[in-house]
C-alpha cells in the first residue's frame, strides 16, 4: 500500500524535478502548487499537471499562499539565489544542497532566524542517514570531541573496487559513471570538494563554529594507486576518503578531508560501496555510529520528507546557528602517523639517507617494506612513521625529494588513529 502524507494544505513549491525531485513529488503531489523546471516543454516520465509547472521563479515568490519551498536543483547557482529570496519572502525552505549550505550556510541561517522561518537541510549530508537532526536535537546536551565520516558514496565505491579488484582509479571511474554513481564531471567527488561541503555543515552544528570552506584542508583520491591497497593490507589497514572535524591537543578545531589508512579492526574499514558512515564522539553519549545509504533518490527524498513533516508539526523554529566556540586551526598542527611510498635506487644506504632527513625533524620510522624491484634498478619502498607533526613531515618530504637515491615520492597517506 502506498504511503499517504497528510499535510495541512496545498502550500508547497518544488524547485527541480530530477531523480530526487520526482520521488518527492510523487509522495506529496496533492500539496504541490508549483514545480519549477528549466524547460517546461520537456517530456517527463511522470504525471504532472500543466497548471503547476513553471519556469518563472517570481511566480512562486509572489504567491503568498506558498509557505514551503523545497529546493532540489543542486549546484550553487541559481539555487543559492532562490533559497535567499524565498527566506526573504518569509517562506520556509528545505534543501538538499550541500554546496550552498557549505558555502553560504551562516548567512542563510542568520537570515532564516531573522525572518522567523525554517531552513532545514537534513538531506545535504549523508543522504538518507539522519545525522543533522540528532546533532541538533537528541544529542544537544553533549560536547563533541570529533566527527569523522565516509560521506561521499562515489569515492567510497571507487576505492572499494580498487581494493577488491586491484583496479586503477581511471578504470573504476568509468564504471561508476556508467552506473550513475559518478557525474560526467567527477571533480567535486574525486578532489574531495563534495565531502568538504558536508563536513563544513556538520562542523557548524556539532562544534557551534562557522567553518568556512577555505579553512578546511582538502585532498582528493587521484594519487591513490591499486598497489597502495596491497601494501596497506600488509600493514593491517585499508584506505578510505575520510572527512573529519576534531578538537586537537590545543583545544582548537581542525577540519579536513583526505585519504586515510583505516585500521582493519575498526567498523569504518568495512563501510564499502556507495554506503556512508558517520561516527561522532560526545562527552555524555560516548561514540555513536550512523551508517546507511548516503545517496540515491529514495534515500535523499526520505530526509527531505522528514524535514517537511517537521515543519508541518513544529511551531518553534530551531536555532542551529550558534556562536563560535572554537578557533579553527590549520593542517600544519595535525599529528599522525604517515604512510609513504617511494621509488628509490635499489642499493645500500637508501634507507639510512631517508632516516637521516626524518631525524632532523624528530620523525621516527615505525616499519619498512621493500617491494617490486623494477627493471630500471629501482624499487618501491614503503615507510610507516611514528606520529609526527604535519609541518615537520612536509618539510622532510621536500628534503627527501632532493636525495640522489630517491627518484620519486609516489604517495603519502595519513593514518587515522583510533586509540
Amino acid at each position: 500500500m502506498k504511503k499517504v502524507f497528510i499535510l495541512s494544505k496545498r502550500n508547497i513549491a518544488l524547485l527541480g524535478l530530477g531523480t530526487v525531485g520526482k520521488v518527492v513529488y510523487e509522495e506529496i503531489n496533492n500539496n504541490v502548487s508549483y514545480v519549477l523546471v528549466k524547460d517546461i516543454t520537456k517530456k517527463r516520465n511522470i504525471q504532472l499537471s500543466e497548471k503547476i509547472i513553471t519556469n518563472d521563479f517570481q511566480e512562486i515568490i509572489q504567491d503568498k499562499n506558498i509557505d514551503i519551498v523545497i529546493e532540489l536543483i543542486g549546484g550553487e547557482n541559481p539555487a543559492y539565489n532562490y533559497i535567499k529570496k524565498s527566506i526573504k519572502a518569509n517562506k520556509n525552505v528545505i534543501t538538499a544542497n550541500k554546496e550552498v549550505m557549505g558555502k553560504h550556510g551562516k548567512e542563510l541561517l542568520n537570515l532564516a532566524e531573522k525572518n522567523n522561518v525554517f531552513l532545514l537541510y537534513e538531506a545535504s549530508v549523508a543522504g538518507g542517514i539522519p545525522i543533522i537532526s540528532p546533532l541538533v536535537n537528541d544529542l544537544s546536551a553533549n560536547e563533541f570531541s570529533s566527527i569523522r565520516g565516509i560521506i561521499n558514496g562515489t569515492t567510497n565505491y571507487i576505492l572499494t573496487k580498487m581494493s577488491n579488484q586491484k583496479l586503477e582509479l581511471s578504470d573504476v571511474l568509468k564504471e561508476a559513471q556508467d552506473l550513475g554513481y559518478a557525474e560526467a564531471d567527477p571533480t567535486s567527488d574525486i578532489d574531495g570538494f563534495d565531502a568538504q561541503y558536508k563536513i563544513s555543515i556538520l562542523s557548524r552544528i556539532a562544534f557551534k563554529s562557522d567553518v568556512s570552506i577555505d579553512q578546511i584542508y582538502v585532498e582528493g583520491i587521484s594519487s591513490i594507486k591499486s598497489k597502495d591497497f596491497g601494501y596497506a593490507s600488509e600493514l593491517g589497514y585499508t584506505i578510505k576518503l575520510l572527512a573529519t572535524a576534531s578538537i586537537n591537543q590545543d583545544k582548537n578545531l581542525l577540519v579536513k578531508v583526505h585519504p586515510a589508512l583505516i585500521p582493519n579492526h575498526v567498523p569504518m574499514s568495512s563501510v564499502n560501496g556507495v554506503l556512508n558512515a558517520v561516527e561522532i564522539k560526545g562527552d555524555l553519549v560516548g561514540t555513536l555510529w550512523f551508517q546507511g545509504a548516503g545517496a540515491g533518490a529514495k534515500a535523499t527524498a526520505s530526509s527531505v520528507l522528514s524535514d517537511l513533516i517537521k515543519i508541518q508539526n513544529t511551531e518553534k523554529k530551531i536555532d542551529i546557528n550558534r556562536k563560535n566556540t572554537y578557533e579553527i586551526t590549520s593542517m600544519s598542527s595535525h599529528i599522525c602517523q604517515y604512510y609513504l611510498r617511494l621509488n628509490v635506487s635499489d642499493k645500500p644506504g637508501v634507507l639510512a639517507g631517508i632516516a637521516m632527513e626524518f631525524g632532523k625533524k624528530n620523525i621516527s620510522i615505525s616499519s619498512v617494506l621493500q617491494k617490486d624491484l623494477h627493471d630500471d634498478g629501482s624499487a618501491d619502498l614503503v615507510i610507516m612513521t611514528y606520529p609526527s607533526l604535519e609541518r615537520d613531515m612536509q618539510a622532510s618530504i621536500k628534503q627527501i625529494k632532493n636525495l640522489d637515491t630517491v627518484f620519486n615520492i609516489k604517495g603519502m597517506i595519513r593514518v587515522e588513529s583510533y586509540k
